[in-house]
């Protein structure tokens, strides 16, 4: 057992109060004289003890007293057994009435935040259904037998297989996936300031990915759109806002020789020359070439195949975020969950009222002396 609050123990000092009443309310012996007592010879009078009327009582108050210090200090009881009933989660997408006509036994639940229960609505937003199974693997009680539902093929994967404390019933159900469309390559959002000769190699860049012309160029005040490529080759740091931008996750192509560290190779030509280098930004990237923008300085321009290197540089494919379930059944030897402490405050407040029932019972009984 422990306390979530231990100075509620400081309330155990009213005990004084009960001790110094019932010290209070001694019953009083009036003496009584009478004639043979005259001739006895007077001896010194023994000294006086400290002694508690009605203890029972003074008990009972002193218990009470006690309870509602603990009360204050909210006592927890580690180690109690846990619900082991069984747990069956389904993953949003899925039919959860169908599947739980199979078998209604247990606990059924949605595999989204908070874990609703089956009959509440489904969030509608996509959750990372890998990383839910371990916060429910934590919640639950160790015994508890896990079932889940699972959409085959499974989205909402993260880093690695959800690796639990305990066996799972893994129970794929097959649908068919989504239809997504190809990402569609970027386009090409020059800055002011360009010359011509690198605005025409961006341009020729350009049609080949989209055959589409480059967009007007933009000032310095004014940052591309979100899914753009930018390209700020003029010497010197970047503008604020294009600054901004690249921070919460656009990618600039910027001037070779850009000032800072930490620039990895992302592109090399069939020589292993490094032809673009790369640098993380925030959530966004600078690019710089190692050279000038030119086919006279830059051979891999001449390169008939630079604009789809170029490309699978600057749209990279995200990571994937579907996978066959049964690839994705949870492995063993996650850390058990520890055991949810349980609070005692209801059974502490039920005590406390059998104590005051007690102790008036007992104040008010009709056999108590005048005195008391």
């Amino acid at each position: 057992m422990s306390l979530l609050y231990p100075l509620g123990l400081l309330a155990l000092a009213a005990w004084l109060v009960p001790l110094l009443i019932h010290l209070a309310r001694r019953h009083q012996y009036a003496p009584l004289d009478f004639a043979a007592l005259r001739w006895l010879r007077a001896r010194i009078r023994p000294r006086q003890k400290i002694r508690f009327d009605e203890w029972p009582l003074l008990l009972v108050r002193l218990l009470l007293l006690a309870a509602l210090a603990l009360l204050l200090a909210r006592p927890l009881l580690h180690g109690a057994a846990g619900d082991s009933h069984p747990f069956t989660v389904v993953a949003p997408g899925l039919d959860g009435t169908a599947l739980r006509g199979r078998d209604a036994t247990g606990d059924w639940r949605w595999l989204a935040p908070g874990f609703p229960a089956l009959a509440d609505a489904v969030p509608a937003s996509p959750s990372p259904l890998a990383s839910l199974l371990r916060e429910l693997d934590q919640t639950l009680p160790a015994g508890t037998p896990l079932t889940v539902y699972i959409p085959d093929p499974m989205p909402g994967l993260d880093g690695e297989r959800p690796r639990l404390s305990r066996a799972v019933t893994w129970r794929p159900v097959p649908l068919a996936p989504a239809i997504t469309r190809a990402a569609t390559p970027p386009e090409v959002q020059v800055g002011a300031g360009i010359a011509d000769a690198e605005q025409r190699v961006l341009a020729a860049i350009q049609r080949a990915w989209s055959n589409q012309p480059l967009s007007p160029a933009r000032a310095a005040g004014t940052a591309p759109d979100d899914g753009r490529l930018g390209v700020w080759l003029a010497a010197g740091p970047l503008p604020s806002a294009w600054q901004a931008w690249v921070q919460r996750g656009g990618s600039v192509l910027v001037a070779p020789g850009a000032a800072g560290s930490g620039w990895t190779p992302a592109l090399r030509d069939a020589q292993g020359a490094v032809v673009l280098e790369q640098r993380q930004e925030g959530s966004g990237r600078l690019l710089r070439f190692s050279a000038a923008l030119s086919p006279t300085e830059l051979a891999a321009l001449r390169d008939p195949g630079f604009p789809r290197q170029l490309l699978a540089v600057i749209a990279a494919p995200a990571a994937p975020t579907l996978a066959p379930a049964a690839t994705q059944a949870p492995l063993r030897g996650a850390a058990a969950p520890l055991p949810a402490p349980r609070e005692l405050a209801p059974w502490l407040l039920a005590l406390i009222m059998l104590l005051f029932a007690l102790e008036r019972l007992m104040a008010t009984s009709p056999r108590r002396g005048a005195g008391a």
